[in-house]
């Protein structure tokens, strides 16, 4: 098992951040930006960013997609890793103390709140970003295919406690998951990364996935 601290390398990502409150093509007021940069300043100084993964082999069992203990019958995992002799999973998460900055908006300020959780998905998104930088230069010349999570397309979400048994983040960084199938700290992340020895194509992360409502959803263009 191999472990990495993001703190305080990371990036804030501020397009991220404002595309989450619902600022798409709109320009923010100037006072919005300012109480912006005053939430996601107490969410960094509170956040501590940190990774678990593990590299292992890909292989399919009949109709299964076997990556150690996580096995599924995901057709868009298949797509998404074929190629692949390897990948590797991870678990990611900004910290509990991004959660409490959350819950004490969430009892006074709601405009806060939404901010922070706001702040706290793009801080989350750049962590896994960077982790994936950080792999590709780490698995050369192999290439990182775009992650893929649990809950994603038809990869069940029920396969969080495959990725725990292999993972171990409750030891590692801290992660927890109730019988809901819902991580603790908020701010976290499961996700497979297969290593192919060709780059995958543009968009090929939205390209795998069936939810083509998604307004998140890159277009042939981007």
């Amino acid at each position: 098992m191999s472990y990495r601290s993001y703190y305080p390398r990371l990036r804030f990502p501020p397009k991220q951040a404002l595309r989450y409150l619902g600022y798409r093509s709109a320009e923010p007021e100037r006072e919005v930006l300012a109480e912006l940069e005053r939430v996601r300043a107490e969410v960094e100084r509170a956040m501590t960013p940190a990774v678990c993964y593990v590299r292992v082999p890909v292989a399919e069992e009949g109709e299964e997609l076997v990556l150690s203990l996580v096995r599924t019958k995901s057709e868009g995992l298949k797509r998404n890793l074929s190629g692949c002799g390897e990948a590797v999973l991870f678990a990611a998460t900004i910290g509990m103390g991004a959660d409490r900055v959350l819950s004490r908006y969430a009892r006074v300020d709601p405009l806060r709140e939404a901010m922070a959780l706001a702040i706290g998905a793009a801080y989350a998104e750049e962590l896994c970003d960077e982790f994936c930088r950080d792999l590709a230069k780490e698995c050369a010349p192999l290439y990182p295919r775009p992650r893929f999570s649990p809950g994603y397309g038809d990869f069940p979400l029920s396969a969080q406690r495959q990725f725990f048994a292999l993972l171990s983040p409750e030891r590692e960084i801290g992660i927890t998951l109730n019988d809901s199938l819902l991580m603790s700290p908020t701010k976290s992340v499961t996700a497979v990364v297969g290593l192919s020895k060709t780059p995958c194509r543009p968009n090929a992360r939205c390209a795998d996935c069936e939810r083509t409502d998604c307004v998140y959803r890159a277009s042939e263009e981007d």
